[in-house]
């Protein structure tokens, strides 16, 4: 029910990866973080000071760092790389592709500070193209988790999965709704079940699909939102039972509508079960400096957005 899915409050996505990482390198004396003189930003402080022989600071060298963690994995070791989003991927993709991904390394890219979020560092930070360059990497899990428990829940996973894994996360304070327990890499969360329209979403856009939820509701529009948290492999079971129910969705992430989870929806629907699409996303342009909540509304991410696309959507059912 809607009605049940309530914030405890509010604390940012890259905390959760801290708390996370943390946690698993209690479990797993394998476990090695690697920074590019991000640390701080990356909430990496508890696990320096725990553990300061497993901590490598590579400096502002991104692409020295990728290579670092991929010789890691050779002795052994979980090597976490952490930086900004857009560090971690546009700068780095080609040591990504040829030094990570063509091998199967068990790296984990985790970048913190995603999409327009991040915002008055302005459009050279805020990558909106991420998902899709990680996603068409063969073999590469691409996870974006909802919150600040879901983060850390996520984290923990990926530490006990055997690959390549990119994991996003964001900058702003967000509201926490989700249960760690709740969380499973691969595995698509129902948060509400509806019969007229499906709302898929990913990243922050998640608790604002459920505040789009609420109107709609408001209206006598039931929406089932679905958070697809791990965008590759993708919950395809779980995207197909929904819109064969409800005959149309709307996706929402903070990514570009070009090669993000929509695409990935789409190419669902078009092979599985057609039905009319609605995409919110940013509509290929690049960000710009601003506070997050004010970009989320200027770019169209905001709820009376997802509501305004559900409802056009619903419109074009047979």
């Amino acid at each position: 029910m809607l009605s049940e899915i309530q914030s405890i409050g509010n604390k940012d996505t890259r905390s959760g990866f801290g708390d996370g990482i943390l946690e698993a390198a209690r479990e797993n004396p394998n476990i090695v973080a690697l920074t590019a003189d991000l640390a701080g930003s990356l909430k990496l402080n508890g696990f320096i000071k725990e553990f300061p022989d497993r901590f490598i600071q590579c400096g502002i060298a991104e692409a020295n760092m990728m290579g670092v963690a991929a010789g890691l994995t050779i002795g052994g070791k979980i090597p976490f790389t952490t930086t900004f989003a857009n560090f971690s991927t546009g700068r780095v993709y080609d040591q990504i592709r040829q030094s990570i991904a063509y091998s199967g390394k068990n790296v984990k890219i985790c970048a913190s500070h995603a999409g327009i979020t991040l915002g008055e560092d302005g459009a050279t930070h805020q990558i909106l193209e991420d998902i899709g360059l990680m996603k068409m990497l063969p073999g590469m899990t691409v996870v974006v988790p909802a919150d600040y428990n879901q983060t850390k829940a996520a984290t923990k996973a990926i530490a006990a999965f055997e690959g390549p894994v990119y994991l996003r996360f964001g900058r702003p304070s967000w509201p926490i709704f989700t249960k760690e327990e709740d969380f499973i890499l691969g595995k698509a969360q129902l948060l509400n079940k509806g019969k007229d329209v499906s709302i898929f979403a990913c990243g922050h856009l998640v608790w604002i699909a459920v505040e789009a939820a609420k109107i709609l509701e408001a209206k006598g529009i039931s929406a089932e939102i679905i958070n697809i948290h791990t965008i590759k492999p993708i919950d395809k079971d779980a995207i197909v039972a929904s819109i064969q129910k409800t005959g149309c969705a709307v996706t929402a992430e903070e990514h570009n509508i070009i090669g993000g989870l929509g695409d990935s929806i789409a190419q669902i629907a078009a092979n599985e079960h057609p039905i009319p699409i609605e995409f919110i996303g940013t509509k290929d342009t690049f960000g710009e400096s601003g506070k997050p909540l004010e970009l989320l509304v200027k770019y169209g991410l905001d709820a009376n957005s997802i509501v305004a696309a559900a409802e056009k959507v619903m419109l074009r059912k047979k």
